[in-house]
């Protein structure tokens, strides 16, 4: 059933058509205008993260810099998946023409394959953006995230859902592809992730080995510390990247939409989408940074193909074309953002209140 939004977010086609070339002008101006001061950032963050690599794994030899190291290799690592690996593999920089950062051949420090990741994120997400029953991004398989997925006995458990898939992000991002809620509730067999098996256990594999074992073995008696300090860097990557990518997908506000609503749409209607389903987080440049420039989410779901660095130019743009068409422009501090979440899903781990002459629902299978 279609969802009647309210008029904030609706503009008639003539408005639509306006609004998505608007938007089509920003984008290809931003195009024309890529060069030298691009090539030069994306390389010079580069040179920063492995700077940072390099001596947070060699502070590990330094027992007494053991927190440096940790907060050293948390940042290389940070580097590495937010404003690196994210932005090279949407194919923000392929136009350099460096192999190095080919969003075909670009390979990250993290356990999910770059491949799979490119068709879950880049194809499935940013297509069926906040579409549910498509957009697999909604709750990841395992957390209830918007009002209308049929509520289960299983999403009491939400927030202790949630904390898991904070610890362990890059592994709940690995499994995205196999589906695995679907294989519990008999839409999908293991055999149809055969394909998908031999990837993933090769990377997590290379990932395991130079994290947990070749890197604390070169430490020799400071092995312990040294995987201390490998596991604890992963956690605090794990947690940024959970809380950057939630805020900017599900604090009040964000719409979701059925697949009726997008039904032959059009670019006006997808750039509108992008916009009422992203919010913003505001910060200083080094916080923009360290998040990829994800902070800008509504900009990044709106221009998937830029290079990140030239969202905070361009938003001011964006924030004044959505106050002339009269539509919200979600943005607010990491602190009421990642708040706004945790409200949600402790809310959603709740059943839905039901009026006294409303039947009990249907029990559904859990997951979307």
């Amino acid at each position: 059933m279609t969802t009647t939004r309210p008029a904030s977010q609706r503009l008639d086609p003539e408005d639509l058509e306006r609004f998505g070339a608007e938007l089509d002008a920003i984008r290809q101006r931003i195009l024309a205008d890529l060069g030298e001061d691009d090539a030069r950032y994306i390389r010079n963050v580069v040179r920063a993260q492995r700077g940072l690599e390099v001596a947070g794994r060699a502070l590990f030899y330094l027992p007494p810099a053991w927190p440096l190291a940790v907060g050293a290799l948390s940042l290389a690592k940070i580097l590495d998946n937010m404003e690196i690996g994210h932005n090279v593999m949407h194919g923000q920089y392929d136009w350099m023409g460096d192999p190095a950062l080919s969003s075909r051949r670009y390979e990250w420090d993290n356990v999910c394959p770059s491949e799979q990741w490119k068709y879950s994120h880049n194809y499935i997400h940013h297509t069926w953006t906040n579409v549910l029953g498509k957009d697999r991004d909604i709750g990841y398989g395992v957390l209830r995230m918007d009002e209308d997925q049929p509520w289960h006995p299983y999403y009491l458990g939400n927030p202790a859902y949630a904390f898991l898939l904070m610890v362990f992000f890059e592994w709940g991002v690995a499994m995205h592809d196999l589906e695995v809620e679907n294989i519990v509730a008999g839409r999908r067999k293991v055999s149809d992730n055969a394909h998908l098996h031999a990837a993933i256990m090769r990377k997590v594999r290379r990932q395991a080995l130079k994290d947990y074992v070749l890197f604390p073995a070169l430490s020799g008696p400071l092995f312990p510390l040294t995987l201390a300090g490998n596991v604890s860097a992963n956690l605090v990557r794990n947690v940024w990247a959970f809380t950057i990518i939630f805020c900017g997908h599900f604090p009040a506000g964000v719409a979701t939409f059925s697949q009726e609503e997008c039904e032959d749409e059009s670019r006006g209607q997808w750039y509108l989408r992008q916009l009422l389903g992203s919010a913003n987080i505001t910060g200083d440049r080094l916080f923009h940074v360290l998040s990829g420039n994800l902070s800008h989410q509504i900009e990044h779901h709106l221009f998937p193909d830029l290079p990140a660095r030239r969202y905070p130019e361009i938003s001011a743009e964006v924030r004044e074309i959505c106050e002339r068409y009269g539509l919200a422009y979600n943005t607010g501090p990491l602190r009421r953002q990642i708040g706004s979440v945790a409200r949600k899903i402790v809310r959603l781990a709740l059943p839905p209140r039901r009026r006294a002459d409303e039947p009990d629902p249907v029990a559904v299978p859990v997951a979307a």
